[in-house]
């Protein structure tokens, strides 16, 4: 197990409640969308805040998690939801605000599962992709479930492949002994330029073929 120095823990802090923050603003776009009230924008900009870093959680065997334990993570998704509720209808034109926020949460929150999990289990990359994977997506995926939708992971340009590339980025920098700060904002990098580049260009993975 990797020992966690004082710093790296605040720097580490910082970064998921950044991409709680995130991930909560898609989750009250999504239910402004879909017609929900103040209360039910709450609640999908919590869930969709905080599930990802208590799936991570689960995996790296920490009880409770950070979002049960820290009300700064429920303090901020409520806050966020909130804030999105009043300020939406000067938003509602910028659609792009939702799918940059998707993309900057996707980025975060792969990238600090990845290093939760690093300083868990060190350079065991089966748990470090898993950790930052499911981080990334759990609470997207929740999100679009709970308005019916068809989640964005498995239907949209690179989504789970960007998180994917972006733990292979930081967990070669690491073995390469980068240091842990670069290897961390590089994998952040990749993975949230990568889903943007994706969008612009509308990049795909391949599908299946319907008969003409």
């Amino acid at each position: 197990m990797v020992e966690l120095s004082l710093s790296i823990e605040t720097f580490l802090y910082a970064l998921d409640l950044f991409g709680t923050m995130a991930f909560a603003v898609t989750g009250a776009f999504k239910a402004i969308e879909h017609k929900a009230d103040i209360v039910g924008i709450i609640i999908l900009a919590t869930m969709t805040g905080v599930a990802g870093g208590t799936l991570r959680d689960i995996i790296i065997g920490k009880f409770p998690s950070n979002s049960l334990s820290d009300p700064w993570y429920v303090i901020i998704t409520v806050s966020t939801g909130i804030m999105i509720f009043f300020l939406y209808p000067k938003m509602q034109k910028h659609w792009n605000l939702f799918l940059k926020f998707d993309a900057l949460g996707l980025g975060v929150f792969t990238i600090i599962g990845a290093t939760f999990a690093y300083h868990a289990f060190g350079l065991n990359f089966l748990a470090i992709a898993l950790a930052g994977m499911l981080t990334a997506v759990g609470g997207g995926i929740l999100r679009d479930v709970f308005v019916n939708e068809m989640p964005i992971v498995f239907v949209k340009e690179l989504y789970a492949s960007a998180s994917f590339i972006g733990i292979l980025v930081f967990y070669i920098l690491l073995s390469m002994n980068a240091e842990f700060y670069v290897a961390t904002v590089i994998g952040i990098v990749v993975t949230t330029m990568l889903r943007l580049i994706a969008m612009r260009y509308n990049w795909n993975l391949p599908k299946v073929k319907e008969k003409s």
